[in-house]
């Protein structure tokens, strides 16, 4: 059976290491974290050489498989780290990972990570790994899980934080878990051992400019064109960075493009788009002001400003962030705005 996040430390509290691992998932943050451990743990335990293989589309299975073959140059044990990033490695790639598992050399532990898994995934080479190893999949965590994956963080670094702050938290990261990580670590240094309520929190993030692009892109969803304004101006002010804003709301309007063309089936869509039930009414309430088509105007607009943020188009690059904000907070009214 594939083992679970949950039952890391148990595995790791093992005398020896299982001498394959496979740690998947698009989870980044989880994975990166769990591979850290493994590695961490591996060091107590007397793997002191480590070889890095970066297994992308060009990269020969045979210096693997050379690698596996050798004697350690300082006659102590090794850790062989093995990035796949698309966790497919290929026929050549697959057959080399299940040899290995097959005979693992002696001293040596094997550790694939991959930034992409699926149920498509599973392959024999898998398989072998899960007889000889660990095969650990790490999977989205889904709304329910959020918060207490965060309480949980803020425990460990032993802050007390209610509820109510960890939910608010929660929404606001928008199930983004390297954000909340972030958020988490510096509220800790910020609090110095405080209790995090709601008014702590909001306190702590006014200032900070990602969460005033979340604060805009509600505004706008939400038909509150003035306030979103005044946010891009408060933003240009401060003279933030005009990439990263562009990048959160095109993200906002793909995801608002998509529901426009989900028909009857929206609950399902919002699953999918993972929007969780505290933004979804800004969405209804934007997909029920504009159609698909002007959607699809906001998108190309999103483009153009990208481009000239970038230094690849001409044009004031705040003033067609206020022109595009104004199209998604009022479809109907200025819908002109965009029009090309």
């Amino acid at each position: 059976m594939p083992a679970r996040p949950a039952d890391l430390p148990k595995l790791l509290a093992a005398p020896e290491l299982k001498p394959v691992w496979l740690i998947a998932g698009a989870e980044h943050l989880l994975v990166l974290e769990a591979a850290d451990r493994l590695r961490a743990r591996a060091k107590e335990l007397g793997y002191l050489e480590r070889e890095v293989f970066d297994a992308d589309a060009r990269f020969d299975w045979n210096e693997l498989a050379a690698s596996g073959q050798a004697m350690s140059l300082f006659a102590s044990r090794r850790l062989i780290d093995v990035r796949l990033p698309t966790g497919k490695p290929g026929k050549e790639g697959a057959a080399t990972l299940a040899a290995w598992a097959a005979s693992p050399p002696p001293d040596t532990v094997l550790m694939v990570t991959a930034q992409e898994w699926s149920k498509q995934h599973e392959a024999a080479w898998v398989n072998a790994f899960e007889r000889a190893g660990v095969v650990m999949p790490i999977w989205p965590l889904r709304r329910e899980e959020m918060p207490a994956w965060i309480g949980s963080r803020f425990a460990a670094r032993g802050v007390k934080a209610t509820p109510d702050a960890v939910e608010r938290l929660a929404d606001r990261v928008e199930g983004n878990l390297l954000a909340a990580a972030q958020e988490v670590d510096k509220l800790v240094l910020l609090l110095d051992g405080a209790l995090l309520d709601v008014d702590t929190l909001e306190a702590s993030v006014a200032d900070d400019a990602r969460f005033d692009a979340f604060r805009l892109t509600d505004a706008a969803l939400g038909g509150d064109a003035a306030r979103a304004l005044r946010i891009v101006a408060g933003l240009k002010a401060e003279g933030e960075e005009a990439i990263p804003l562009v990048g959160w709301v095109l993200t906002q309007l793909r995801a608002l493009h998509r529901l426009s063309t989900a028909g009857t089936n929206l609950a399902q869509a919002f699953r999918s788009e993972r929007i969780w039930d505290a933004r979804q009414p800004l969405f209804r309430r934007a997909l029920k002001a504009g159609d698909t088509a002007h959607w699809e105007r906001c998108l190309v607009q999103a483009a153009r400003i990208d481009r000239i943020a970038k230094g690849r188009g001409d044009g004031d690059v705040w003033r067609e962030i206020e022109r595009l904000v104004a199209a998604i907070a009022a479809p109907r009214r200025t819908a002109e705005l965009i029009a090309r």
